[in-house]
Order: C-alpha cells, then structure tokens, then sequence
C-alpha cells in the first residue's frame, strides 16, 4: 500500500471515529465561558481593525459558529492584515472548521507554495501553523493559519481532528477554532521577508486568543 492511500485511509479511519464519539457523548457538554469575537481588540501595536460582514451565503457554509473578519491597517502603511477566526463552540453536530486550503482555490486563490512555520508567545512552547503563499494573477498574499483549542496549537488538521476527540472523551469539551492571518505581498518580496512583516501582529494576537477561545 502506498503512502498516499495509507493517508487516506488513516484520516477516513479519525474523521469516522471522531463522529461516533462526538455523536456517543453529545449529552451534558460542557460550554466554558469567554468572551464574544466581537470584543477582539481593534488595536494590536501599531494597526487598527476595521470589521468586514460576512455573507449570508458564507455564514451558510461555515456553519454554526462565531466569526471574526477584520482588516488591520498599519500607521506605517504597510499592505493590509486580514485576521479571520472561526469559533466553534460544539463540534459533535456535524458543524466543523473548514480548512483554508479548501476555501482559497474556490476563492480564485491558487496555491503556489505551502510549508511550515513555528509561532512563539511568552510562557507556551512553540507550535506550528501552516504558511501559504497563494496568486490570483500578478497579485501574490501570504497566509497564516493555524487550529487553536484549549491553549493548543495544532498545523495539521488530521491531528486537530484526533485531538478534538481525545478532548471530547477528557474533557468533555469540542470547543475550537481556526485563525488565520494574511496580507498582500510586495513584488518580488520573498516568503520568508512577507512572514516577518506579519509576526509583529500575529505575536500581538496570540496572547489574546485564550480569552476568546477558552483553554
């Protein structure tokens, strides 16, 4: 059997067991308190928030959760930061996080390069995010993102999966969210030198995210 049908096989195998043990325990789930996504501050260091409405159509499709779409603009006049969070307060009713390796390419976005990157806050361990790089036309962005639950960070979704339902059975809790971070490229500007202009604010916005998304 080759690697990529073990894959396969093996993420058919946690996705199916994460709803028969969603499903079995959907009684007496406990819903820990927070605060709304709505009072995400509207200022990180030097850039100020502005709120975007999600369509209707959008909010169909992502299901019944709590979303955040803002742009941060920089003093300094840097491009643009759009921050997205997708809060789920229950995972066992068939509403969960939508990649954005999904969403992107039905966007117009076409994914040119995809690896990994640490993030680090002050008193937590390091942990990984994926970082993209897409196109539309001449138009280049990078992006961010990241599964967040309980005070863990988690890049592959297959194991944000596997946690949900280790959290399920221990805490009774299938809470969870995905945050996402992007903004537009320079011509010509690297991945890497793109990423460093992000982390100023993705580091500003990773001590805040347990207050919204309960540990």
């Amino acid at each position: 059997m080759n690697s990529a049908n073990s894959r396969f096989i093996w993420a058919a195998f946690l996705i199916f067991s994460a709803a028969m043990v969603l499903q079995a325990r959907q009684r007496n789930e406990l819903f820990p308190s927070r605060s709304p996504l709505q009072t995400f501050p509207r200022h990180i260091n030097a850039w100020s928030g502005t709120d975007i409405a999600i369509d209707n159509d959008t909010l169909q499709i992502l299901g019944a959760g709590e979303f955040l779409l803002r742009t941060y603009r920089s003093e300094e006049s840097d491009p643009d930061i759009n921050l997205f969070i997708a809060y789920f307060p229950s995972q066992r009713a068939g509403d969960t996080i939508h990649s954005p390796r999904h969403c992107l390419p039905g966007a117009g976005w076409t994914p040119v390069e995809n690896t990994r990157t640490m993030l680090s806050m002050p008193g937590h361990a390091p942990f990984p995010a994926n970082r993209y790089v897409i196109a539309q036309g001449d138009s280049r962005q990078i992006v961010l993102y990241w599964y967040w639950a309980h005070d863990r960070g988690i890049a592959n979704e297959y194991w944000a999966k596997f946690y949900l339902v280790a959290d399920s059975l221990k805490m009774n809790r299938s809470d969870g969210a995905l945050v996402r971070v992007m903004a537009a490229m320079y011509p010509n500007e690297t991945a890497d030198a793109a990423e460093q202009r992000l982390l100023p604010f993705t580091n500003g916005i990773l001590p805040l995210l347990n207050n919204y998304i309960p540990r």
